[in-house]
């Protein structure tokens, strides 16, 4: 099973890009951040037509997550747990059904910039609220992966120029601490499980020509419980993306598993 994650940055502008990609890649599940779009304004039909079960969690202008899926999906929740009054769409999951059950968490989490500030505070609570969701994951006798962009840069070889984000929310030490705490219940870094090393980015800015001089970070991470990592088989991130037309500043990355 291949399934894939990818901060389209807005449906509509890349509805197109999204829909080659697809082709080319097949993933049987992908995870998607960024939609920008109500559920009502997206274009489910260009990948049912495709043959995917389409799930959203959407709002107006910002955020919004989705899944596509060749297999049924099943329990679908929207929202992270524990804070009611939170709006903002950065959490989606489900239950893929094939023949071994996958419990899949598609999340955006907050940037958190500029920092200090409310966003900062947000961002360090939603994570609070991650790691509380993370333990019932572990508990689970279900495989299951959390994937999407974490908005977090683990590590100073995740950046080409790391000291030019150490006062950034994505890369402050609280922000990292509360990553690792996360990945230290049991969880797998798919890719850092397959690659080694620096030179390895999901994401290169608009500005600057950051794409062009290879200037990235990597943001999006798979986070596999221990039953899911067992099955692990590949982990990749799709660069070449990036250097299409009208490109997301994101990637797409992908895991294959055996099940």
């Amino acid at each position: 099973m291949k399934i894939a994650s990818f901060n389209i940055n807005g449906i509509k502008a890349r509805a197109t890009a999204l829909c080659d990609w697809l082709d080319e890649a097949a993933p049987d599940v992908a995870l998607l951040q960024e939609i920008k779009s109500v559920d009502e304004g997206f274009p489910s039909e260009l990948f049912e037509d495709r043959g995917y079960n389409v799930a959203t969690h959407g709002q107006k202008s910002f955020n919004g997550v989705a899944i596509l899926s060749k297999l049924p999906l099943e329990d679908i929740t929207r929202g992270l747990p524990r804070d009611p009054e939170d709006e903002q769409a950065r959490w989606i999951e489900a239950t893929v059904v094939g023949k071994q059950a996958l419990r899949i968490c598609g999340l955006y989490l907050p940037n958190g910039n500029p920092v200090p500030g409310p966003k900062y505070d947000y961002k360090l609570a939603w994570m609070d609220r991650l790691y509380r969701r993370a333990q019932e994951l572990i508990q689970d006798p279900m495989p299951a992966l959390m994937a999407g962009d974490y908005n977090i840069i683990p590590q100073s070889e995740d950046a080409a120029r790391p000291d030019a984000w150490t006062k950034d929310a994505l890369f402050l030490p609280q922000s990292r601490e509360k990553f690792r705490t996360i990945v230290n219940l049991g969880f797998t870094d798919a890719f850092r499980a397959r690659h080694h090393g620096a030179g390895h980015y999901s994401f290169w800015d608009y500005q600057a020509g950051a794409w062009n001089r290879n200037d990235g970070i990597r943001i999006d991470h798979f986070l596999l419980t221990p039953s899911c990592a067992d099955v692990l088989q590949d982990c990749q991130i799709d660069h070449q993306i990036r250097g299409r037309e009208k490109p997301s500043d994101h990637v797409p990355i992908w895991v294959k598993l055996d099940l």
